[in-house]
C-alpha cells in the first residue's frame, strides 16, 4: 500500500474515533500534545504525520497504532464526507461499532451492515 493510502486510512480512522468518542480536534490536541492545526491538516489530507505524531494520537485515543492503519470499513460516500465536507455523523438511532468476531459471525454482521447502509443511502421522501 502506498503512503498516501495509509495516510487516508489513518485520518479516516482518527475522524471515526473522534466521532465515536464525541471529541473535538481540540480535545484530541489537548490529550495528545499535537497542535489542533496539525491535526486538522492530517484529517483534511494535507499533512503527512510522522510515526511519532501517529503514536501520540493513537495513545491519546487509547487505540493501538496498528488498528489506526488497518483498512477502514467506511464506504466511499462516507469517506468523501470525512475527507473534506462537514458531517453530522450517522442518522439518529445508529451507532458505528468495531468488533473482532469469528468468521461466521463477521459474515452475518457484514450482511446486517450492508442492509443498514442501503437504508441510510436511500433518498428521503
Amino acid at each position: 500500500m502506498s503512503n498516501q493510502l495509509y495516510n487516508k486510512i489513518f485520518f479516516t480512522n482518527i475522524l471515526r474515533l473522534l466521532e465515536e468518542k464525541q471529541w473535538t480536534k481540540e480535545q484530541l490536541a489537548d490529550a495528545s500534545g499535537v497542535s489542533s492545526g496539525f491535526i486538522s491538516g492530517i484529517t483534511n489530507g494535507h499533512y503527512n504525520p510522522s510515526l511519532r505524531i501517529m503514536e501520540q494520537l493513537a495513545d491519546a485515543l487509547d487505540t493501538p497504532l496498528p488498528l489506526l492503519l488497518e483498512t477502514t470499513d467506511l464506504d466511499s460516500k462516507s469517506l468523501a464526507l470525512l475527507i473534506g465536507k462537514k458531517t453530522t455523523g450517522l442518522s439518529e438511532g445508529y451507532k458505528r461499532v468495531s468488533a473482532v468476531l469469528p468468521e461466521h459471525q463477521a459474515y452475518i454482521v457484514n450482511k446486517w451492515a450492508e442492509e443498514v447502509r442501503k437504508q441510510l443511502n436511500k433518498p428521503k421522501l
